[in-house]
C-alpha cells in the first residue's frame, strides 16, 4: 500500500504538527482545482444507496465523517469531500481567536496506533471561521464543534458558547457543544448535571433556527455521570450525543511516550464503543449518537454502528491509514450490510446494543 509503505514513513520522520500542516495545505491546494478535485474523488469516493442516511433531519451521503480537530479553521471544506467522507466537523471553534498551547503539543504513539494532543483549541475564532463557512461551497454536511475560550472564566462559559453559537449556527448544518476536551482547564466540569443543563438550556433558547445541537462527552465519565448527561440531553431536547472525545487514561500503552494531553486512536476503540452501546440502551434510540474513537477499519465502523451509532467519525485513523480510509470503510460497510441482510446503514444501528 503506497501510503503505508512510502508516504507515511516520510511523514512520520518529522514533527507531527508540521506534517499535519503540510498535508492540510496540500489538500487545500488540490481542492482549488476542479480537475484535481474530480481526480481525488474518483480515487477515494465510494457511493452506494445503502450508505445514505438521515440523522437529526440532515441527509448524509455516507455515515463516515471527519472528526473535529483535523480542520480547525474551516480551510478544508472543499477538500474533505474529495476524500470520500460523508460529513465534516470543523473546530473546535472558540469565540475568541487563540494560539493554543506551546509547541510541541502533538505526539505519535506508533506502536499503539495512537496520538496524544494538547493543542489547546488553537483556532482563528468564531467570527473568521463563520465568514469562511458562509463563503464556502460544500458537497457534504458540515458541523461546527464549539468550545470555551481559554481566557473566559468557567463561570461565564454560557455567554462565551452563545457568542460562538450565534455566529456559527446560521452557516452550518449542526453544532456540537464540546464540554469534554481535556486541554482547556476546567472545561470537563461543564459535563455535570447542573452546569450542562444551564448551558444547553441557554443554547436552545437562542436556537431560533432550530439547528441540531449535539453534545460531545469524554470517555472518562463514569456510568453515573453518563446517566446525568443523558437526562439533561433528553430534557433539553437536543439532537444527540457525540461519544467520545480523547481520554486522559494511559492503560495498556506499549509506546514509551507519556506526554500530557488527550489520547486518541486505537486504545479508544472498545471504550468508545461501550459508551455508545450504553447510551443506546438507556435511551432506546431516542438520542442519535455519533460514535468516535478508534475507528480504523470497516469492522470498527460496523461494530460502532451496531452498538448504536447512527454516524461515525475518525481522525487518528486517517493519520495512520491514509487518505483512502473513508472509501475503504464505506465499501466494507456495504459488504457487511449485505452479508447481514440490512438494506441500509440505518437498519443496522443498535442491532448489538
Amino acid at each position: 500500500m503506497l501510503y503505508k509503505d512510502v508516504v507515511r514513513p516520510l511523514l512520520f520522520l518529522g514533527d507531527p504538527e508540521r506534517a499535519h500542516e503540510r498535508a492540510a495545505h496540500a489538500l487545500s491546494g488540490y481542492a482549488r482545482s476542479s480537475l484535481l478535485r474530480a481526480a481525488m474523488a474518483g480515487c477515494w469516493r465510494y457511493e452506494h444507496p445503502a450508505l445514505r442516511t438521515t440523522v437529526a433531519g440532515i441527509s448524509f451521503p455516507n455515515p463516515v465523517g471527519l472528526a473535529a480537530g483535523f480542520d480547525k479553521d474551516a480551510a478544508l471544506v472543499q477538500g474533505v469531500p474529495c476524500l470520500g467522507f460523508g460529513f465534516l466537523e470543523v473546530g473546535a471553534v472558540t469565540a475568541l481567536a487563540q494560539p493554543g498551547n506551546p509547541r510541541p503539543r502533538l505526539f505519535r504513539l506508533v506502536k499503539d496506533e495512537a496520538i496524544i494532543n494538547r493543542m489547546g483549541s488553537n483556532n482563528l475564532g468564531a467570527d473568521e471561521i463563520a465568514r469562511r463557512l458562509a463563503a464556502s461551497r460544500r458537497g457534504i454536511p458540515v458541523g461546527a464543534n464549539i468550545g470555551k475560550s481559554k481566557a473566559v472564566p468557567i463561570g461565564k462559559a454560557s455567554a462565551d458558547y452563545l457568542a460562538s453559537f450565534s455566529r456559527l449556527a446560521p452557516v452550518v448544518d449542526y453544532v456540537t457543544v464540546n464540554v469534554s476536551s481535556p486541554n482547556t482547564p476546567g472545561l470537563r466540569s461543564l459535563q455535570g448535571r447542573a452546569q450542562l443543563r444551564a448551558l444547553l438550556g441557554a443554547l436552545q433558547k437562542a436556537n431560533a433556527r432550530k439547528v441540531p445541537i449535539f453534545v460531545k462527552i469524554a470517555p472518562d465519565l463514569t456510568r453515573a455521570q453518563v446517566e446525568d448527561v443523558i437526562a439533561v440531553a433528553l430534557a433539553a431536547r437536543i439532537a444527540g450525543i457525540v461519544a467520545t472525545n480523547t481520554t486522559l487514561a494511559r492503560d495498556g500503552l506499549v509506546s514509551g511516550v507519556r506526554e500530557e494531553g488527550g489520547l486518541s486512536g486505537r486504545p479508544l476503540t472498545q471504550r468508545s464503543r461501550e459508551h455508545v452501546r450504553h447510551i443506546r440502551k438507556r435511551t432506546k434510540g431516542r438520542l442519535p449518537i455519533i460514535g468516535v474513537g478508534g475507528v480504523f477499519t470497516a469492522d470498527d465502523a460496523y461494530e460502532m454502528i451496531r452498538a448504536g451509532a447512527s454516524l461515525v467519525q475518525l481522525y487518528t485513523g486517517l493519520i495512520y491509514e491514509g487518505p483512502g480510509i473513508a472509501s475503504r470503510i464505506n465499501e466494507g460497510l456495504v459488504r457487511r450490510l449485505q452479508a447481514d441482510g440490512y438494506a441500509t446503514v440505518a437498519d443496522a444501528v443498535g442491532t448489538k446494543a
